[in-house]
């Protein structure tokens, strides 16, 4: 066994090098020389050297062509303040832009306008840095990045006492924005702004700072405003009209202050402020308060200090409890927000305030050496992640010896291309001649009557050519599997954002200028949101999905308890990177059209835009040659984009171009389904499942989509790992006046597990048993069969990896290091899950599991394979090529995939449901069999000679070159009504271990530890697959802990950007990241392609592990609750476990201070809801 060992080492060294080799070697000479004036211009050196040839620096006056369409009619650059200030003598409301991070985001977003703008980052007077003797006076139009490394200059220069507000200011800098916001961004565009979330204005005005104004109607005069007297109400600030932020004056400190700065957001980096906060004190003799400052931004219009908390705090004995019941209670009192307020919130926020001065109370008691019980807490308080040491982990395959290519860790064809950027996506292709931009007119209302549309205002626009609507579809104006949604709405609208009518002009600018030109008069209906008033009011679709099984009723009778309870777990936006987009090329003859688009599906959208025009689908070619994701989400709704563009190509006879922005496509484009599920469940004493009765509702939208198959999926896989021998499961599919919830990795799957998984949390915290002991009692075994009629065969690896994932991560002793962490971490708690998997793998419609292929082999030995699936960068293509490789006994650079088009793969599945490489695989296998049979003998005749060689003497015998290959899955089909059938062809398994350490006091959490043993069958590329396994994971753990998805109580979207929805970022990924790959499992049972197993959505659940795992840390936090823990509900959370969820969970003393009494709830509505 060392001998196989060390021979499998040296393959994966052998390999190793092979990738090495292929790169060129680093030649630093052969760099780009960055222009030396670009580098002094960096640096904010703008004086001209001696070089005439370099460009000279000038004030620029620039006046737009066209100002009726332009975003801005003037622009100026002056180098110097009076320039400056004579400018907005004259213009005294110009828009002054430095880093354009906030105009830029007010121009593309909420589409204002600007008139006068002055580009201000050239001025030498308002970047200067000026030290006094008792304080320090920054430039307003410093960046933020200059502004990050004075301070540190300054804070080692002076030392920390003097400096705690420079080091709170510097603590917050760490949390603002990225590098590249930073490096633009200023001061002063931070403080004007006057955002009431501001991250620096709360340390500011804590801090005592004062800004200086000037303007040119005060003869130049200076003028300096307190920082608590600058803000005025929202967005407002004492500057007055022409006048210009000069700069801010931060005083140093003095002995006895103490200064810190808090920041709570969605997400730890990257992301804006709930609420932020700058707290600062000073002590004098016994400890006494001799001034405070407590300021605090997101809890009104403006950045605001808590004055009644600063008066109770003066005057008192810091480190005196009394002292601290009375801050906190005033400071509870002010900042209480009402149930309605904007932002939403309100508890969360509320506690925030006090959790965060609760927090300063200890950490300053420690840092001024106060003896309190606090401030023995102070270390674990602080503790921060944002300069946390890099993520490590490991990845654990055996190499393959028994292939020559099939199963390596072949590296991504297209990773290169695509990580340098010269992969070409449907926006990087060029414009054809002539081309038009196409816009959309979206629906306001979540479901109104179309009383009547005019275009006339749009029209007159000069460059605008048309406006399309119903009318205008000469052929079928319904699409989807049902045919229950319109292409283009004709009497009624079902969501906000639902397209309405569509606008061709020049540009994209211009188009979608015209589009809110087009006038609708709507007339309101009543709408429906969320799943639970859906489920409530008996707002579904027709059909129902069920499986039964035994006597439950029965069950719950013998069983020693009994319980019932709910679950819940929220949308997911797809959030690829290459939003949704299609470009439709008219022929010029016969009705012919090419359509080049991003979506998972070519085929339907082939049938769909021939449908649209009433034409023989033989007439429209549509082609994929990637997409920069998909997530499902390009399933189905991407068709829409498609028929949209073919419509206006058939219309005006010219090239049409649509791409949407992201909040288009988040508005438009259908969502991963929100699930409600109502449970009663059935156990004995030793925790044995004896019967489950569950009723589960998923919220679909205003159309069918693929919903009945999302629900399919739900239904079958609440079992998930679990025998549960009598169920009755009913599920339906609620019709609400939302976007039309579509396909999402794991497809419904992940909501019926996470559902059952909760269910067995309280379950087993009702039992007094740890959870994982009572997933481990109810486990499958070989021979157990599946609600759903399938017994489990020699494939069944779960018990297999639980017991190895207990053993090689040691789960048993990490138990007990969590445990005892706990028992000495008051306001830090960690928590453990083991979680298991189970993915069927098909499609739930039978006719779509079958895949196709068509493989060329030319004369020159080179092979051209095409294939029905498409390429989202999951590396399918780099897995068919590696097939086709390993079948025709080729070299992999050998064969070449172009793209996918309906012409060379007709009649293709939808790229999804984890089976491409299984059906297009087979297929390529099965076309490349075929001709390695028919080129045999001419390779036997020549051996030795090169296959270039041997193909041209094939050829010119007049042998067949080229192959179509099929495949489709023997023996599958599901009888819903009769419960009978193979639902699923085989399974796809995993076992993950996560750790977490949660901050009780605000909700955040760090991920520390995830380990992943995952079933692939014999992989056919491990490194794509373990990529594909930890992209999956994030996404997953984004899905159950970050991501939100929220509306107004109206219908429109609030969460429509990455301003509000957040997605996992860096801070999020494990600290400690380890996957590895099931090896020596038996596969006899595997009749699929080389016996792998799919695996692009199976490993999507696991991500649930930190949402589990945050559970359990939870419970340990409730442990310390003024109520006995024995006196508590059962503790019951919804996915997305975000801050806000988790620290309101954590049921202590600032908690129930910040709630809201359920009377002044009632009746009301928040400013956001779930759906």
């Amino acid at each position: 066994s060392q001998e196989k060992s060390q021979d499998k080492d040296n393959l994966a060294e052998i390999e190793k090098a092979q990738v090495i080799s292929r790169f060129q070697t680093y030649d630093p000479t052969q760099e780009l020389i960055f222009p030396p004036f670009l580098i002094r211009y960096c640096k904010g050196k703008t004086a001209v050297g001696d070089d005439n040839n370099e460009p000279q620096m000038k004030p620029l006056a620039i006046t737009a062509k066209d100002p009726a369409t332009s975003w801005c009619q003037r622009f100026y650059r002056p180098l110097t303040l009076p320039g400056l200030l004579e400018i907005l003598r004259d213009y005294p409301e110009a828009k002054l832009v430095a880093g354009n991070s906030e105009v830029g985001v007010e121009i593309k977003l909420k589409r204002a306008k600007f008139a006068t703008q002055v580009y201000v980052n050239d001025i030498p007077e308002l970047r200067q840095i000026t030290e006094h003797a008792d304080s320090v006076s920054f430039g307003a139009n410093i960046t933020l990045a200059h502004f990050e490394h004075t301070l540190d200059r300054l804070i080692a220069k002076h030392g920390r006492q003097r400096t705690q507000s420079l080091a709170a200011l510097r603590d917050n800098l760490r949390y603002f924005a990225g590098n590249q916001i930073r490096n633009v961004a200023t001061i002063a565009g931070n403080i004007a702004t006057a955002s009431p979330i501001s991250d620096l204005n709360p340390v500011f005005m804590a801090a005592g700072a004062h800004v200086t104004l000037v303007s040119q109607a005060q003869k130049q005069k200076q003028r300096q405003v307190p920082m608590s007297e600058f803000f005025l109400g929202y967005r407002r600030t004492a500057m007055q009209p022409g006048e210009v932020l000069l700069a801010v004056t931060v005083p140093l400190n003095a002995r006895g202050e103490c200064v810190r700065a808090f920041k709570q957001a969605k997400r730890k980096d990257d992301d804006i402020a709930i609420v932020t906060c700058g707290l600062r004190i000073r002590v004098g003799a016994a400890n006494v308060v001799e001034d405070v400052a407590f300021a605090f931004g997101g809890m009104a219009p403006t950045t605001v200090l808590a004055k009644n908390a600063m008066a109770a705090a003066l005057g008192g004995t810091w480190g005196d409890r009394a002292l601290l019941d009375r801050m906190l209670a005033a400071c509870q009192d002010e900042m209480r927000l009402d149930y309605t307020v904007p932002g939403g919130m309100a508890e969360y926020r509320t506690a925030l305030t006090t959790s965060f001065l609760f927090k300063f109370w200890a950490v300053t008691c420690s840092d001024l050496e106060v003896a309190c019980a606090e401030a023995a807490h102070a270390a674990e308080m602080v503790q921060d992640d944002a300069e946390r040491m890099l993520s490590k982990g490991q990845q654990e395959y055996a190499s393959v010896a028994d292939r020559a290519i099939v199963g390596k860790g072949v590296q991504h064809l297209a990773a290169l291309r695509q990580t340098t950027g010269e992969a070409r996506y449907i926006d990087d292709m060029p414009a054809v001649h002539g081309e038009l931009a196409m816009a959309l007119v979206m629906s306001p209302h979540a479901h109104a009557q179309i009383v009547s549309i005019d275009a006339a205002k749009a029209l007159a626009v000069d460059g605008v050519h048309s406006v399309l609507t119903w009318r205008d579809v000469p052929g079928e104006n319904k699409w989807n599997i049902f045919h229950d949604e319109e292409i283009l709405p004709s009497e009624e609208v079902h969501y906000v954002g639902q397209p309405v009518a569509l606008v061709l002009a020049d540009s994209q600018k211009l188009a979608q200028s015209a589009a809110r030109l087009v006038c609708v008069v709507y007339e309101p209906l009543p709408a429906i949101l969320g799943v639970r008033e859906a489920a409530q009011k008996g707002a579904w679709f027709d059909e129902v999905r069920q499986l039964q099984n035994g006597d439950v009723d029965a069950a719950f009778a013998e069983a020693d308890s009994v319980f019932e309870g709910e679950s819940y777990c929220g949308p997911q936006e797809h959030f690829y990177l290459e939003t949704m987009g299609s470009i439709t090329v008219p022929k010029g003859e016969d009705g012919e059209f090419d359509v080049y688009a991003s979506t998972q599906n070519p085929t339907e959208a082939q049938m769909v835009c021939a449908e649209v025009l009433g034409v023989s689908a033989s007439r429209i070619v549509c082609h994929v040659k990637r997409m920069g994701g998909g997530f499902g989400g390009k399933e189905s709704r991407s068709v829409l984009l498609s028929a949209f563009t073919t419509l206006g190509a058939h219309h005006s006879n010219r090239s049409v171009r649509l791409v949407l922005d992201r909040d288009e496509d988040m508005q438009i484009s259908g969502q991963r389904h929100p699930f409600y599920g109502q449970w009663k469940v059935g156990v004995s004493r030793t925790g044995q499942l004896l019967a489950l009765r569950a009723r589960i509702f998923s919220n679909g939208g205003f159309s069918h989509d693929l919903s009945i198959g999302v629900l399919e999926r739900a239904v079958s896989h609440i079992d998930n790992c679990y025998r549960i021998p009598n169920t009755d499961i009913v599920g339906r599919v609620c019709r609400t006046n939302t976007q039309s919830n579509t396909a999402f990795r794991s497809f419904g799957g992940c909501q019926g597990m996470l559902m059952l998984e909760s269910m067995l949390c309280e379950v087993a915290d009702k039992l007094r048993m740890p959870v994982e002991q009572l997933r481990e009692a109810n486990m499958y075994r070989v021979g157990d069969v599946t609600p759903f009629s399938q017994p489990l065969d020699s494939d069944w690896n779960v018990p297999q990896m639980w017991a190895q994932m207990k053993e090689r991560a040691c789960f048993a002793e990490r138990r007990i290091e969590v445990d005892a962490f706990n028992a000495r971490s008051r306001f830090r708690k960690r928590g453990l899950s083991l979680l298991p998997t189970k993915f069927g793998i098909s499609f739930g419609v039978k006719h779509l599991n079958q895949g196709m292929a068509l493989v060329h082999v030319y004369m020159d030995g080179s092979v051209l394979v095409a294939h029905g699936g498409t390429e989202m960068g999951q590396g399918l293509h780099t897995k068919m090529a590696m097939v086709a490789a390993e079948t025709l006994e080729l070299p992999l650079d050998a064969i070449f995939i172009s793209e996918t088009a309906t012409n060379t793969a007709a009649n293709t599945s939808p790229t999804a449901a984890s089976a491409s490489s299984d059906l297009n695989g087979f297929a390529v296998y099965n076309a490349c069999k075929e001709l390695a049979d028919r080129l045999r003998p001419y390779r036997e005749s020549m051996k030795g000679e090169p296959f270039k060689k041997i193909t041209k003497v094939a050829y010119l015998d007049r042998c067949n070159l080229t192959a179509a290959g099929h495949y489709k899955v023997p023996d599958i089909g599901f009888n819903w009504q009769k419960n009978e059938g193979l639902l699923y062809f085989y399974f796809t398994q995993g076992v993950a271990l996560a750790e977490v350490e949660l901050d009780t006091l605000t909700g955040a959490h760090t991920t520390l530890r995830v380990d992943i043993i995952m079933d692939v069958g014999k992989s056919l590329n491990k490194a794509i697959d373990v990529g594909q396994i930890e992209g999956a994971f994030a996404q997953g753990q984004g899905w159950a802990t970050t991501e939100e998805f929220l509306y107004f109580p109206g219908g429109r979207l609030f969460t429509q950007g990455p301003g509000n929805y957040k997605i996992p970022s860096a801070m999020d990924i494990p600290r400690d990241f380890r996957v590895s790959l099931l090896e020596g499992a038996d596969t006899s049972m595997l009749k699929t392609i080389f016996s792998s197993k799919g695996i692009g959505e199976p490993p999507l659940f696991l991500g649930a592990s930190v949402f589990f795992a945050l559970r359990d840390a939870v419970l340990a936090a409730r442990k310390h609750s003024a109520v006995p823990v024995e006196q508590l509900p059962t503790l019951h959370l919804e996915a997305p476990a975000t801050p806000e969820i988790l620290r309101l969970a954590c049921e202590d003393e600032l908690v129930e201070m910040a709630r809201i009494p359920t009377a002044l709830k009632e009746g009301r509505v928040p400013f956001t809801v779930r759906i």
